[in-house]
């Protein structure tokens, strides 16, 4: 296969490991690997919590679906990490699943929250509530996570990026 329709995309959660298990994933399958957030990041040459301060939320947005938009036209054969507000942007969701097969990644919001509670480049989390802002952010999306999703993977904090990998591939050949 060499078409939009064998990659991987990984949604979820601030902190749910798209990143890790995304090349970890594209290790095991022999895949190439992207990050929508890094190449965000390379075409501003700045990093997000910048062009939030900068832009704000809708800017990076508009960013955000650029960069989409431009993986899934040009992407095969790839996992593909996307950031966690991704889903937010309506015109995003059906990008998602043309690109290819999605996999949530999700986890109990006190896990995920503990994952990113003192990383500061989380622009979303540097209000005085970030618990509570978390929560209200997990509840909205996982909706939309759950709608767009072709697999959803439950994780644990015991588990390896290896292993949720690992998981991840074997599930993959039934959808």
């Amino acid at each position: 296969m060499s078409s939009a329709g064998d990659n991987v995309v990984l949604i979820g959660p601030m902190g749910s490991g798209k990143s890790a298990v995304g090349r970890a994933l594209a290790s095991q399958l022999g895949m190439q690997f992207v990050d929508t957030d890094h190449l965000i990041e390379e075409r501003c040459g700045a990093n997000i919590p910048w062009i939030f301060d900068i832009e704000g939320e809708e800017g990076f947005r508009k960013r955000e679906t650029a960069v989409l938009e431009e993986v899934s036209a040009t992407s095969t054969h790839s996992v593909i990490a996307t950031g966690g507000g991704v889903v937010v942007t309506p015109e995003n969701r059906p990008l998602l699943k043309k690109t290819g097969k999605v996999v949530y990644l999700c986890a109990p919001v006190d896990v995920l929250f503990r994952r990113v509670a003192k990383d500061k480049s989380r622009p979303l989390l540097q209000v005085e509530n970030p618990l509570a802002t978390y929560e209200k952010i997990f509840q909205h999306r996982d909706p939309m996570y759950r709608e767009l999703a072709d697999l959803v993977y439950h994780g644990s904090e015991e588990v390896s990026p290896q292993q949720v990998a690992r998981n991840i591939a074997e599930r993959l050949l039934e959808i």
